[in-house]
């Protein structure tokens, strides 16, 4: 359900919001600025918010500084995804133990404590539910990130700030938040005054928003929550073209020579695949002890830009860059759209900003589209 009139809340509102999900048991997790960046990690109150900073992104690029006002939300996204705590970077499964009466073995017990998390942008909230579908809905469900996913309350916050990396509203991803959060923010300031126009977007969002100190907005008010997100629109660093018909281009285009153009930049490190907020890939390994008493199974955060990934019995699949980087872009852009009914790619930038060299997969998109136009011309 949704509130039929928008109302709005003082930045004294926000901090009784977060004081009412951490009433309710919460682990209330949100943006905060450490290491020189805007991370998300747990927060206790306002003072962990990052009022008056936003973030500098370009290709290869990311940089912190001081905007010229208190905007509690007024950034991009920075280098973590809120994946990170729905679908762990390592998760043990179960352990083996050896004793005098022989070996048991202990599953490892799902997690209990409920999260909420609090400023996710509409382009996450569209990588939340692309992984929702991949690691639940389907005949084998994570039972690690289902049991975190259930009890999980989303506060969004519509984006104001897109960085020179962005390009979530070429990809209808954003910056406007459309669904699947409990309840959604928009920071505005009218008359010089900041607030936040709220509305809840499921009924625990709406038994939340009723217990909170709040207002009914202004028409002024409605109008300019609407400007936010359409200068937001009208900022972006990125687009990614005809989005639509990306997956028949790539598809087309498997033999390019853009991919050893590429592959000479690529560095395989896998920080494109680390960043991003939909890439589930994972490896399992066996850790034992070095007196054999105990052996743990644990599922770590893996990458299709290592060689191992796709090494079978005689080598690897995937040996050269160009065909790990290929297998990475055609199956975000491609045929993750066969597997799974969406795109894996939601227009964060994550992939562009984290990249050390700077390689921008928008780019190497239009360059290969650029090439199938400019065939005819050149005589076939």
């Amino acid at each position: 359900m949704k509130d039929k009139q928008p109302s709005v809340l003082t930045t004294d509102g926000v901090a009784a919001l977060l004081d009412a999900l951490r009433a309710r048991g919460y682990r209330v997790i949100g943006p905060t600025v450490r290491d020189e960046a805007i991370v998300y990690d747990d927060i206790a109150s306002l003072a962990d918010l990052p009022r008056g900073w936003t973030d500098e992104q370009e290709g290869g690029h990311y940089r912190l500084s001081r905007r010229d006002d208190d905007a509690l939300f007024g950034y991009a996204v920075g280098p973590h995804s809120w994946k990170k705590f729905l679908h762990a970077p390592q998760q043990r499964l179960w352990r083996a133990e050896r004793s005098a009466e022989g070996m048991r073995v202990l599953v490892e017990p799902l997690p209990a404590e409920p999260l909420a998390f609090v400023g996710v942008r509409s382009c996450e909230l569209r990588a939340i539910g692309i992984q929702d579908r991949v690691l639940v809905d389907g005949a084998h469900a994570d039972s690690h990130y289902r049991a975190r996913r259930e009890g999980l309350f989303l506060v969004a916050v519509n984006c104001s700030t897109p960085s020179g990396t962005c390009f979530c509203a070429s990809m209808n991803t954003g910056p406007k938040a459309a669904t699947g959060y409990d309840l959604v923010l928009t920071e505005i300031v009218v008359n010089g005054e900041r607030g936040f126009v709220v509305a809840s977007g499921s009924e625990a969002g709406a038994a939340l928003l009723a217990e909170l100190p709040r207002r009914d907005g202004t028409s002024e008010e409605a109008a300019e929550a609407e400007a936010v997100t359409a200068r937001a629109t009208a900022r972006m660093g990125r687009a990614m073209a005809a989005v639509d018909e990306v997956p028949a281009l790539l598809q087309r285009n498997l033999d390019h020579p853009r991919w050893d153009e590429v592959a000479a930049r690529c560095l395989t490190c896998g920080n494109c695949t680390m960043v991003c907020p939909t890439c589930f890939c994972t490896a399992v390994e066996d850790v034992t002890s070095l007196d054999g008493s105990t052996s743990e199974h644990v599922r770590r955060w893996d990458s299709c830009f290592t060689t191992e990934f796709s090494y079978l019995h005689g080598g690897s699949v995937r040996a050269s860059p160009r065909s790990r980087y290929r297998q990475w872009m055609t199956h975000k852009l491609s045929t993750w759209v066969d597997q799974f009914g969406t795109s894996g790619c939601v227009g964060c930038g994550r992939c562009i900003t984290w990249c050390p060299v700077g390689i921008d997969i928008t780019e190497e998109v239009a360059a290969i589209r650029a090439s199938e136009g400019a065939a005819p011309a050149e005589g076939g």
